[in-house]
């Protein structure tokens, strides 16, 4: 899985990147700038420490058969 991008994380969420960022230090994880990446565990506590707003669920593509 690719690194996302604090900006791209917080796009997804419906906050700004100055708000992730902020949530990310609240966390415990350094990180410099909305620019910055992130590893796939610490995009997942930065997703779950949001609360889910009516956001479309991301949709799977279908299983080759």
């Amino acid at each position: 899985m690719a690194k996302a991008r604090v900006h791209e994380i917080a796009k997804e969420l419906g906050v700004t990147s100055k708000q992730a960022l902020a949530k990310l230090e609240e966390l415990g994880e350094f990180v410099k700038s909305p620019s910055s990446t992130v590893e796939p565990p610490v995009a997942k506590k930065l997703r779950n420490a949001f609360p889910r707003r009516n956001l479309p669920r991301r949709r799977r593509s279908p299983a080759p058969r």
